[in-house]
């Protein structure tokens, strides 16, 4: 595994925690649902974005941007 695709995958994983953490009812399988639905594990994914390469709070608060606003697919 490349380093970026390490880092792109924790990043998921500490999304995915910080939605459990956040949201006491919300499973691990919803929180990882949510995550890969999201715009911002759209551009997590992206290269270009260098999102994997933030803070995983940092992109958090865009991901409960997108929780808040109903942005999701």
């Amino acid at each position: 595994m490349s380093e970026k695709t390490e880092m792109m995958a924790d990043m998921v994983k500490n999304l995915a925690v910080m939605l459990t953490e956040r949201y006491s009812e919300m499973t691990m399988e919803e929180a990882l649902s949510t995550v890969f639905n999201s715009d911002t594990y759209r551009k997590v994914m992206d290269e270009q974005t260098n999102f994997y390469y933030q803070s995983p709070r940092y992109v958090f608060a865009f991901l409960e941007e997108e929780l808040a606003k109903g942005k999701f697919e």
